[in-house]
Parts: structure tokens; sequence; C-alpha cells
């Protein structure tokens, strides 16, 4: 690889670990690149969709002219691997805050599980979580949230296109879930949990696919100090 080829356009699919933001990865790589390559400090880099720093899995990065694919890829459906915890509930609906509000689930059965994932497919009606990156009034979610304000977030529509591979181990609820835009995996695994009226939230999550791209073609090693990419290509 050379500064032209990265100037002009290329395509890193990166393996985001657990805790980091997706802001983080690109700067990390960011400045990796330019130390190998001597580039430009207006060379252009950036991600085609964020991911939850408690989430971890592919995070899509295009350089140089290839930014420009930046919206089509976002758009491109998504696939996520989740793990949820049923009987409990925490106001991030994920594993940022403590959990709270315990509730017993001895009555829940695998089969009122997958009862209950089937209703989730197709068009829904999901409200994204408090604590998210989308702005009200031109301030972040998460950032009203963290300073004690009351925030109502609007419903939109999203589509789920599948829900497969799921594995129950109470209280511990494991599946792969296909998805349009704009789906918060955090929310749906909240709304299961009201769904079987014993509370959930999301434990793990793993993006695994954007559009054609895989996790399986995905690195990691631009995060170790040592890394060079002579043969990444």
């Amino acid at each position: 690889m050379t500064a032209e080829q990265l100037q002009s356009g290329h395509v890193f699919l990166l393996d985001k670990p657990l805790d980091w933001t997706s802001f983080q990865a690109v700067n990390k790589l960011k400045y990796k690149l330019k130390r190998e390559f001597d580039l430009p400090k207006k060379f252009k880099i950036g991600h085609a969709g964020t991911l939850d720093p408690r989430a971890t899995g592919l995070l899509i990065v295009c350089t140089g002219k290839f930014t420009k694919k930046i919206p089509e890829i976002q758009d491109a459906a998504k696939e996520y691997w989740a793990e949820i915890k049923i009987g409990v509930q925490t106001e991030s609906y994920d594993t940022e805050k403590p959990e709270i509000l315990h509730q017993d689930f001895s009555n829940v059965t695998e089969e009122n599980v997958k009862n209950v994932l089937e209703k989730f497919l197709g068009e829904i009606n999901q409200k994204p979580p408090v604590f998210s990156a989308i702005k009200i009034d031109g301030e972040r979610a998460y950032n009203l949230a963290r300073a004690g304000e009351q925030v109502e977030m609007k419903s939109r529509k999203t589509t789920i296109h599948y829900i497969q591979d799921i594995a129950i181990s109470f209280p511990f609820i494991n599946f792969t879930v296909g998805c349009s835009k704009g789906t918060y995996i955090r929310s749906l695994a909240h709304d299961i949990g009201q769904e079987l009226g014993v509370g959930a939230y999301l434990t793990q999550l793993k993006r695994t696919k954007i559009g054609d791209y895989k996790i399986e073609d995905a690195s990691a090693e631009f995060l170790n100090n040592d890394y060079r990419f002579e043969n990444y290509d």
C-alpha cells in the first residue's frame, strides 16, 4: 500500500474492541497511517456507521476519495450478534448503567421467548434509547440524560429482517439479528423484555455484517503499537 493509494481511496474493515469509541478507533488508524505514510494534514478518513463503546465488531473506515462511499455504506442492512439478560433492566438498556428493577422470570419459557422474538419481525416502531447520540434541540440525548434532564425520545420506523441462531440459557438469550439502518439493538433488547413482562437489557453486542462486508474479513491489528501495513492487502 502507498500514500497515493490511500488518498485515491481504500476501505479498512476494523474489528472494534470493547470500550473503544468509533471516533477513537478512527483516530488511532489515522495516526498510524499518517506516521507510516507521511500523509498530509488534510488526509480524508471517516467511518461508515458508529458502534457504541460497549459494542464490538465491524467498523468500516474509508480513506481519500472513498469517503464519498460512506453514505451508501451507511444505508446498507446490518447484522449483529446479541446477548440479552432478562428479569432486570438498566437505564441505558446496556451495561453502561447498573442493573435496576429486578423481576422474577421463572414463568418465562423458551416457547414464550421465541413467540415474542417473532413479533418483532418486519417493520416496527422503535423508540431509541435516551442514552444515544441522537440530537434534541441541538444537544446529544445522552448529554441531556447524564445531566439529569427528562428526555422524550420519538419513535421511528425500522425493519427487522430476521432473528435467527437463537440460543437460550436463562437469564440469557443469544441471537443473530438482521436489520435496517438506524435500528437500535439496545432498544430491541429492552422491548423484548417489556413484551415478556420481566424486563431485559443488552449485555453483549457484536456487529458482524454491513451490506456485503463481513466481520470475518476485519482486523484489530491496527491497535497494536507494532502494526505495519506492508502486508495488509
